[in-house]
């Protein structure tokens, strides 16, 4: 489906606020505001991706559901990604990562993830989880 741009900018536009609100407060580990990091995968990737990127870590770190999301009205390729980006709790790496590689709008919006958080300066197991990630994403 072929969004109009004035449409895909109302979403965009949602998709920002909602991850602002919902982000709120909340630290990255170098202190810095969250919701830089949703907004730096945002600014990586086209514009159809840019609700999903925004959208990414909500339901994983915050209060907000895919209900939420589905109440607001956002397209379904767009709670679709954001679910399969939503790593659950007790869940395998393995099966989350391929998870996401059956979805190319996730996968799209992981890769920018994984290359923004590659590039915070993580610890030693956070950039060994990433390289473990991105090999599955090549090998697969």
């Amino acid at each position: 489906m072929k969004l109009s741009e004035q449409t895909l900018d109302h979403w965009i536009a949602q998709a920002q606020a909602i991850a602002i609100q919902a982000h709120e407060g909340q630290k990255r580990s170098d202190g810095s505001p969250y919701i830089n990091h949703p907004k730096r995968v945002a600014d990586a990737v086209e514009a159809r991706l840019k609700p999903i990127a925004w959208l990414h870590d909500v339901v994983e770190d915050t209060r907000v559901t895919l209900d939420d999301l589905k109440k607001v009205g956002f397209l379904s390729y767009v709670i679709v990604a954001v679910d399969l980006l939503t790593h659950r709790k007790h869940e395998p790496n393995v099966a989350y990562w391929g998870k996401i590689k059956t979805n190319p709008d996730a996968l799209a919006v992981k890769l920018a993830d994984i290359n923004d958080n590659v590039n915070d300066t993580p610890s030693e197991y956070a950039r060994n989880k990433y390289a473990r990630a991105l090999s599955f994403f090549n090998a697969h």
